[in-house]
């Protein structure tokens, strides 16, 4: 049975919860519960605190973990990422008081920064040669300037709402972040069969939302010529029409191309064009 992580509340939780879902796991999730078994695969999930997730890998206590990208960053960029997951995308990012001017990253020298990103923040300084004083703060950031502790602060932004509320303005951009599937160090052969099982339900999971279904009519002398637009798949599937000469093509379309693969199947004869999402796709 393996044992994943995932973080006991905030952002990536219920992302989290949704994806074990789509992947055909269904847990037993009580309130406040700790820990929960899934009753249709060989799976504990783990509630745990955010930041306490990277020290649980390298104990062996869990096998996998889901957790953001920036954690791995600031304290775990010793664990392996397996997998990418796409959701609960943010930058980490410095931002300063609407008021205060700010021209480059000149203008840190000597300020104070507060963080929940030690690591981070101290490498991207250091790489741009800039000194400043960091305050390290476990909890809402954003209120430190307002409170005269700090002149800038780091942290996670997503919408840019929170900042918004604390009349506070991004002005550097450290990285950007996503959920990701992190392992263990020792995993048994064992495990990493069940492993591989849970990673390729995931994948296609990720490769359905990333994919739109697409079918379409078209004159039998356009087939070639729209069948190349197509090249998600190995080949559309091409059905005859009751009307003599046309054909029904089937196939899949990427979701970031959607609206400019539209515009070439029309532009290439396809008409009667219907697009449809994916529940599952695998390879």
């Amino acid at each position: 049975m393996i044992r994943i992580a995932i973080q006991k509340s905030g952002r990536l939780h219920q992302d989290s919860l949704s994806l074990l879902k789509r992947c055909g796991i269904s847990i037993d999730n009580g309130k406040d519960q700790l820990k929960a078994a899934a009753r249709n695969f060989p799976m504990e999930v783990f509630y745990l605190r955010n930041g306490d997730i990277p020290q649980y890998l390298r104990d062996g206590v869990v096998d996998l973990a889901i957790i953001g990208e920036n954690l791995i960053i600031e304290k775990g960029e010793d664990l392996e990422v397996i997998e990418p997951l796409g959701f609960s995308k943010c930058k980490v990012s410095i931002a300063v008081p609407k008021n205060q001017t700010f021209k480059s990253l000149e203008d840190l020298n000597g300020k104070r920064i507060a963080t929940s990103y030690p690591n981070t923040v101290t490498n991207f300084l250091a790489k741009n040669k800039i000194k400043a004083e960091l305050h390290i703060i476990n909890g809402s950031v954003e209120i430190a300037p307002n409170i005269g502790l700090a002149d800038a602060i780091c942290d996670i932004v997503s919408s840019g709402s929170t900042l918004f509320k604390n009349n506070l303005k991004e002005v550097v951009e450290i990285g950007r972040s996503q959920a990701v599937l992190v392992q263990a160090p020792d995993i048994s052969s064992e495990l990493q069969q069940t492993i591989d099982k849970l990673r390729f339900r995931i994948q296609a999971v990720l490769r359905a939302k990333q994919s739109k279904y697409i079918l379409l009519n078209a004159p039998n002398d356009k087939i070639k010529a729209i069948s190349a637009i197509l090249p998600v798949l190995k080949s559309p599937t091409v059905l005859p029409l009751a009307q003599e000469g046309w054909s029904s093509l089937h196939s899949v379309i990427n979701e970031s191309d959607f609206w400019e693969v539209i515009d070439q199947l029309k532009a290439a004869g396809a008409e009667d064009i219907l697009v449809c999402p994916i529940e599952k796709m695998v390879l």
